[in-house]
């Protein structure tokens, strides 16, 4: 099963979730907005994956937190992706022990088709 984590108002989600849709490919979504992020999700993505593909440092609840000026080191990121989870870069699909962080169509074709 492809799990999808995300907000659905999320332009990179919603490309996302309409390729699977296109291709016919079942997915579970986990909202953000709806369900708790837990650390052991973040711990299981960051090994999957890395900090720095997960931490979203581009976005408006990075910079209206003005964490720039704490020049986070990962364990800081890491600490802040537990408490706010529109800090996680997304989606954040899991597949076949696999992270996939972000909207990338040819990786997508490469993983799932």
């Amino acid at each position: 099963m492809i799990k999808v984590h995300g907000i659905k108002n999320c332009d990179s989600v919603r490309k996302a979730l309409k390729f699977f849709k296109e291709h016919n490919l079942e997915v579970d979504f986990f909202d953000f907005k709806k369900e708790e992020v837990t650390s052991t999700m973040i711990d299981y993505w960051v090994k999957n994956s890395s900090i720095d593909k997960l931490f979203n440092n581009r976005g408006t609840t990075y910079r209206t937190l003005k964490l720039k000026d704490l020049n986070l080191d990962d364990e800081g990121k890491k600490q802040w992706l537990c408490k706010e989870s529109m800090l996680i870069k997304r989606p954040v699909i899991e597949y076949n022990d696999k992270v996939i962080v972000g909207f990338d169509e040819q990786e997508y074709k490469n993983t799932f088709l």
